[in-house]
């Protein structure tokens, strides 16, 4: 074998193994290989005392991988890394060379940013060695959220019901709490519109004698009522040409955003969804990734791609329809490694390849490809009018629009609203007075801020600059799963475990676990990725000022006192509370460790169906990890059991027993 190259992916693996030819031999290492040991002060996996040094072990389960990827590579003449375009890429490409103990003269290094045949062979062209400012960049953040989530979860868990705490995670958790605190505070104040009803269209007061109005009671909207009359003076018509800028192609957050709000999708699933179609799907007459990367905080695009969009938008539209292409400001907060998400081709319409993808794949490709499209075409033209009708004074405004040129929205209209607002020719007017049917006042009240939406929390985040593209998806999961938030209509909630974590955080944590910190961090990594700082010295000044103040808060913190049922302990007589164990809550005494009382639970057995194997029912068991399974309650002289849940019903094919997963269902036997 002349040359071997790993990836991080299996599908990919298939993928550019097939444009890379018989010289070579395409594998993966499904992702990390090492991480950070549980040995050391703290469990933490780093010497405190060296720097930081970390201490990486292979992950479990990798062993058997690892040894066969190392035989592959001692028998490759080349071994060339090819893991994503990013720095946690980086990183494992950095964990491939040590754990393979591969040399300098015997490896390479390619990013793509598209799986597709010239890209990858592009990329190959131009193999470089690994860029230990990156990887010492991502190690910083692995080393900090270990040290972050080791430390603070296990004084959450000690004081509070709280099952962790995060360099990022703890601050998102702080945005929601905070807004909720906003809203619960907030005293809603009553102010009045006054508006003008005529027979197409409808004004509304804006200005008294040239300046701004504001109507606080009921009063005085009625006062202002007594001096108007029916008719009013055309005072004023302006009409122009306004341009309605074209949308900019997608970047992570922008995606996720848009996702939640026109195809309901958690950022999650669009992750996992984006996941497949950058990997490559076989869409017939090849195996394709059909978008570039999908984690990115850039909008630019490439000059083939926008060469090749702007030929397509000429021959399928006009040459009118071409627009300019966007250029992506450096802001603090925006890395710009790589491209916005598009199509790896814009040839590859979605109606084309629409029978090669799931509903979902489809939905999420199309947008994108649209959006796409839409982010070189041209800017869509209104014609707007805004009439000034005078009253005793009194100027109500009224503005219209008539769209000229639709533009991008040729293509995007589907996913933006466009409407024609009409105004009358006021031109054709033989009078300057206009008369109205009727003039009403409006009552309103203030609202608070709204609650969070996933999109909304995602698109804050990314303002703040906290987290990052790769990171937006797991932080609002982890803080689902810790049950911090819950979800009713979309929005955010916190939980009263939710605010308790943060209020205790806040009390002793208030220097890290804010927006400014956080945001801070970002630009330190990214100057270490940069090579403008020393990775260990961050490090470094966060430990030394966050070591003492958590000591204190191991200290003095108050711990919650558990909730007491009512009954008392038959051993001691102490009130019984509720504990929170490895596997959930149960009732034991207060006074342990004195009184190691637990109260057993009756166990409510749930029958499922008859066991194929004996007869007996098949019950809902839970393992020793907690994991709910399906065995027989027969055992141990029957020793059936399933992990997915019996439906009852049998196999067509072999007669085995049908489970549902997921909500599908398969033969347990068979697999069909």
């Amino acid at each position: 074998m002349k040359n071997l190259v790993i990836v991080e992916s299996p599908s990919k693996s298939h993928t550019i193994e097939k444009y890379l030819g018989s010289d070579y031999k395409v594998l993966s290492s499904k992702g990390h290989i090492r991480d950070l040991s549980t040995t050391g002060k703290y469990g933490l996996g780093i010497d405190l005392e060296d720097n930081y040094k970390p201490n990486y072990i292979l992950m479990k389960g990798k062993g058997k991988l690892v040894s066969d990827l190392k035989k592959e590579a001692s028998s490759a003449d080349n071994v060339i890394l090819a893991t994503d375009p990013d720095r946690e890429g980086e990183a494992i490409s950095w964990h491939l060379k040590e754990a393979l103990k591969l040399n300098d003269n015997n490896y390479g290094r390619v990013v793509f940013n598209e799986i597709t045949e010239p890209a990858i062979k592009e990329a190959f062209l131009h193999p470089r060695k690994i860029d230990m400012n990156l990887v010492h960049s991502q190690e910083s953040r692995r080393i900090l959220d270990r040290i972050i989530g080791f430390r603070l979860s296990k004084l959450m868990q000690s004081k509070t019901d709280g099952k962790s705490a995060g360099r990022v995670q703890s601050v998102a958790l702080k945005l929601i709490v905070d807004r909720e605190r906003e809203i619960e505070a907030f005293i809603p104040e009553q102010y009045f519109t006054i508006e003008a009803d005529f027979k197409d269209f409808k004004a509304e007061l804006k200005k008294y004698q040239g300046k701004d109005i504001e109507i606080k009671t009921s009063v005085e909207a009625d006062e202002i009522l007594s001096k108007l009359s029916n008719a009013f003076n055309i005072d004023n018509v302006e009409t122009k040409v306004k341009e309605k800028p074209s949308k900019l192609p997608f970047t992570t957050s922008t995606l996720t955003q848009m996702a939640s709000t026109r195809l309901n999708y958690p950022s999650s699933k669009t992750m996992s969804i984006a996941q497949k179609l950058y990997e490559g799907i076989n869409i017939g007459s090849e195996t394709v990734g059909l978008i570039s990367y999908m984690r990115t905080d850039s909008i630019r695009l490439s000059d083939i791609f926008v060469n090749d969009t702007k030929k397509y938008i000429a021959s399928n539209y006009g040459k009118e329809y071409i627009g300019y292409t966007k250029t992506s400001k450096k802001t603090d907060n925006v890395q710009d490694a790589h491209e916005a998400i598009r199509p790896t081709s814009i040839y590859r319409t979605p109606d084309s390849i629409k029978k090669y993808l799931t509903p979902e794949e489809y939905k999420l490709y199309n947008l994108i490809y649209i959006r796409t499209l839409a982010s070189l075409m041209a800017d869509a033209k209104v014609n707007q009018t805004i009439v000034d009708l005078e009253n005793k004074g009194y100027i109500f405004k009224a503005t219209g629009q008539i769209y000229i040129f639709d533009g991008y929205l040729k293509v995007y209209k589907d996913y933006e609203e466009v409407d024609d607002v009409v105004l009358p020719d006021f031109a054709s007017y033989k009078s300057k007075v206009i008369v109205c049917s009727s003039i009403k006042k409006l009552e309103h009240y203030t609202e608070p801020k709204p609650r969070f939406t996933e999109a909304k929390l995602i698109s804050e985040m990314e303002k703040l600059g906290i987290g990052r593209p790769s990171t937006y998806a797991k932080i609002i999961s982890l803080l689902k799963e810790r049950k911090y938030v819950i979800i009713k209509d979309k929005k955010f909630f916190p939980t009263d475990v939710g605010v308790k974590v943060t209020d205790k955080l806040q009390e002793f944590f208030s220097s890290f676990i804010n927006v400014n910190y956080t945001a801070g961090m970002e630009k330190d990594l990214d100057l270490i990725a940069d090579g403008n700082l020393v990775w260990y010295n961050v490090v470094d000044e966060f430990y030394k000022d966050f070591e003492p103040l958590l000591k204190v808060a191991f200290k003095e913190m108050e711990k919650d006192a558990p909730e007491e049922t009512g009954e008392v302990c038959p051993n001691c007589g102490k009130p019984l509370v509720i504990r929170n164990g490895k596997f959930g809550k149960f009732t034991a005494c207060s006074n342990y460790p004195e009184c190691k009382y637990i109260k057993k639970e009756e166990k409510k057995i749930i029958e499922i169906c008859d066991c194929p194997k004996c007869g007996h029912k098949i019950i809902e068991k839970k393992s020793k990890r907690g994991k709910v399974f399906y065995g027989c309650n027969n055992y141990p002289k029957c020793d059936f059991a399933l992990w997915d849940k019996p439906t009852g019903e049998k196999c067509s094919e072999c007669g085995g027993l049908i489970v549902e997963k997921k909500n599908k269902k398969y033969c347990s036997e068979c697999g069909k």
